[in-house]
């Protein structure tokens, strides 16, 4: 039978599937109860026995001077490089996260020593007010083994009683600033102004923890993340259980690092010093070395000026060349009158005149040896050869030649060795010129060198004075936009949010377990389990305590007499198709003790109070419980007419006391071979008889996942009702009934639930008896139930 059959939709179905979620859940409302109190009884008293935390934060900027951060008073010494604002925040961020800035914070604060007042329930940290101190020594040996944990009770403002916290013995009396011994070193408790006679014979712990696990408590504890993604702001936050703790510890962090970024920016200053101080040495040696390279290349050259040098020697070879020139035309001069008066040696001719010598007294003498020369021509003229003037005048001239003669060969000597030493002073000026760009080069090479040399000690100068500068004005790089602040107000543990957990948890904790239960139950349950393995459902049959197991009888009107004349009314509308007179319905399970015979027995019964002619046959031949139900004896039955030919039917069959048209056929004694009896033709007379006498046949049959009893005879059945009972049955099982039915070898089958416990929140449980005016006080109660109770059913 599909779903179509009933005009049920896909929709519908899902539906129906929700409500059945729903109805389970809140079937079990009692339990939603309970568990939402325990629950908010959890979280009362969690909230109860947990220390509030409290948190503070405090902002800081991190200067970048990219983003303007540099204060207007330093600014004038961005061009030194000493404010370089540079920052990059995820480096900033790790440095405060180091453990040597937290260590320096645990050292200073001391927060390796906690201070516990006793309340109830739970111990009071101190902090700032705590009336007692602790100051300890370590040993030389002690490096880690550091911990301690003490009981301290004052007696009055001079005495203690102190005892060991993890054991509670008492380890003497003592006074306030008396040294105690231990074994990592010794001890000692103080009092302050905060111990008043409140605080007298209450105890207080100490606790003394190693300063490196503090410090990875902190690390932790602490958070430090950007304030946005274009911003080079920081936030750090901590959570304690002091509110003030947690302020000082964020404002001395803050202060750590800043302390810790000068006193990097002072070594760097100090150690830029010291080395500019070692380099300023080294490079006034090497510039003192230089220097004196030049002084000695110019001695050694014997130049104080290149380019002064080069002109001198330019000029000079012009001048040498002049001089050159004129020594040259002298010598030459020299060498015509040389060589005129060996020509004329013999003649007394005019020697010439104003050729341009430079020689004075040469030209004097030929000056007057041309003069006697006129002298004597004109003598000639006017006297002999043997006049006494004319031969003095010959003598003279004579003379004046040899002297004359004499002075030219030492002229033209002299003129010869003048040009000679003229021709070495242009050589020598000739290859200095040419040496010129050699030395240029040279020189040019060692005043580079001595410049270089200077630039690098002046920017050395330049560079210390700034480092010094950077000494007297480094500022920290990071700027506190907020010091450490907390509202008051505990952050954790949250009451809201615990009480809302609370809630969901114990509003979700039932369902959670009922969903696992149904998750992890294989058993059936109701019309869900039919609906997975598309088997027709017909209806429930919910579950009875009564001892009675015919239980529709004539004016019963309670919940499982109502059931059964449901399931009547589906059955007709299972067999409203079915022309015949007779109508035929095998009623079978998967396996025992599913109530398949109880279901028999009182559908029979439904179907007799109407007026119809019932036959109740019991073909279970294996296990028969009919007359077991009915608290009958043993009759002749199935058995007995299959065997004994000679009985008839109306020897086996026999009326039901109560009932006027109600008969049962037993099933008779349990044979050895039934599965071979079913088989006999005597069976087919059976049903023959049955059609012709009756309006419903009902066949209590085997169960089919066991033996093929039923297969064997259920080509008389016109309708299978296919019990399951809930709670019982491995809803895997169903399988067979589905194959069953897609085989049809179980004509015209329908599921139909045994046992259904609506307590449990299975079924559908309409609370059978509410229907055509029968409440549940009885036929035609007048008082009706309120809302209230039809909820709580």
């Amino acid at each position: 039978m599909e779903l179509e059959q009933y005009n049920i939709s896909v929709d519908q179905v899902q539906y129906s599937s929700l409500k059945d979620i729903l109805t389970r859940y809140i079937f079990h409302w009692k339990w939603f109860v309970i568990s939402l109190i325990c629950s908010f009884l959890f979280g009362f008293v969690y909230l109860r026995y947990q220390v509030p935390q409290y948190e503070a934060s405090a902002k800081i900027l991190i200067k970048d001077e990219n983003k303007g951060t540099i204060s207007d008073e330093l600014s004038a010494f961005e061009d030194l490089g000493i404010l370089n604002g540079k920052k990059n925040i995820d480096n900033e961020i790790e440095i405060l996260k180091s453990r040597t800035l937290m260590k320096r914070v645990v050292k200073e604060l001391k927060l390796n020593i906690s201070y516990f007042s006793f309340g109830r329930p739970i111990e009071h940290e101190r902090y700032h007010d705590s009336p007692i101190e602790l100051i300890y020594k370590l040993n030389d040996s002690t490096k880690t083994n550091l911990y301690g944990n003490w009981h301290l009770i004052p007696e009055n403002n001079n005495n203690f009683t102190l005892k060991n916290g993890q054991n509670g013995d008492v380890t003497g009396k003592y006074k306030f600033g008396q040294l105690i011994k231990t074994d990592f070193g010794s001890i000692t408790f103080k009092s302050n102004d905060n111990l008043k006679e409140t605080y007298l014979n209450k105890p207080f712990r100490v606790i003394l923890t190693n300063e490196e696990e503090t410090v990875d408590k902190y690390i932790s504890l602490i958070q430090i993340n950007p304030i946005s993604k274009n911003s080079t702001g920081i936030i750090i936050s901590l959570q304690d259980a002091i509110e003030d703790k947690a302020e000082t510890i964020i404002n001395n962090l803050i202060l750590q690092h800043n302390l810790d970024a000068i006193n990097d920016k002072n070594q760097v200053s100090r150690n830029t010093v010291n080395f500019i101080n070692e380099r300023i040495k080294y490079i006034t040696e090497e510039l003192s070395d230089v220097e004196g390279e030049a002084e000695n290349y110019k001695n050694t050259n014997k130049i104080s000026d290149i380019e002064s040098q080069s002109r001198i020697y330019l000029e000079s070879g012009r001048d040498n060349e002049a001089k050159l020139l004129e020594a040259t035309t002298q010598l030459k001069i020299t060498e015509f009158i040389k060589d005129y008066l060996t020509k004329n040696s013999k003649t007394h001719e005019l020697v010439p005149h104003n050729l341009g010598l430079n020689d004075f007294s040469v030209s004097n003498q030929i000056n007057d040896y041309n003069k006697l020369i006129l002298e004597k021509n004109r003598l000639l003229k006017y006297s002999g050869e043997q006049n006494p003037l004319l031969i003095n005048l010959e003598n003279e001239i004579v003379n004046l030649r040899k002297s004359l003669t004499e002075s030219v060969n030492n002229l033209h000597y002299a003129n010869k060795i003048k040009a000679s030493e003229l021709l070495k002073q242009e050589d020598e000026i000739v290859s200095k010129i040419s040496n010129v760009p050699k030395i240029e080069k040279e020189y040019r090479s060692i005043i580079r060198q001595q410049k270089i040399k200077e630039e690098l000690y002046l920017y050395l100068l330049q560079k210390r004075e700034e480092a010094n500068i950077a000494l007297a004005v480094t500022v920290s790089n990071a700027k506190i936009i907020d010091k450490a602040y907390g509202n008051g107000f505990p952050v954790s543990p949250k009451k809201e949010i615990i009480f809302l957990s609370s809630l969901i948890f114990g509003f979700l904790l039932p369902i959670i377990i009922l969903y696992l239960i149904d998750l992890l139950d294989t058993k059936v349950h109701g019309k869900k389990e039919t609906d997975m393995v598309n088997l027709p459902y017909l209806g429930e049959i919910p579950e009875t305590k009564q001892t009675n197991k015919l239980v529709v009888v004539e004016n019963n009107r309670d919940n499982m007499a109502e059931a059964f004349r449901i399931v009547r009314s589906n059955v007709e509308f299972l067999n409203s198709k079915i022309q015949t007179n007779c109508k035929v319905v095998f009623i079978t399970s998967t396996i025992g003790k599913e109530g398949k015979s109880f279901i028999a027995l009182n559908l029979a019964a439904s179907f007799a109070l109407t007026g119809k002619k019932i036959l109740l046959a019991g073909f279970d031949l294996r296990n028969p419980k009919i007359l077991k139900y009915m608290n009958s004896d043993e009759k002749l039955g199935v058995t007995n007419f299959i065997i004994d030919k000679s009985l008839q039917l109306d020897d086996v069959v026999f009326s039901v006391q109560g009932f006027s048209h109600f008969n049962i056929l037993p099933s008779g004694p349990i044979p050895p071979n039934p599965a071979e009896l079913l088989m006999s033709d005597r069976v087919a007379d059976i049903f023959a008889f049955a059609k012709e006498k009756y309006d419903y046949v009902i066949v209590d049959t085997a169960p089919v996942g066991l033996v093929a009893d039923t297969l064997l005879v259920s080509k008389f059945a016109d309708s299978t009702l296919f019990i399951a009972r809930a709670d019982y049955l491995d809803k895997r099982l169903l399988r067979i009934a589905e194959s069953l039915n897609k085989e049809n070898r179980l004509p015209n089958l329908a599921c139909l639930i045994n046992g259904a416990n609506y307590k449990k929140g299975y079924g559908y449980g309409y609370g059978y008896g509410y229907g055509y005016g029968y409440g549940a006080y009885g036929y035609g109660a007048e008082k009706q139930e309120s809302l209230w109770k039809r909820l709580l059913k």
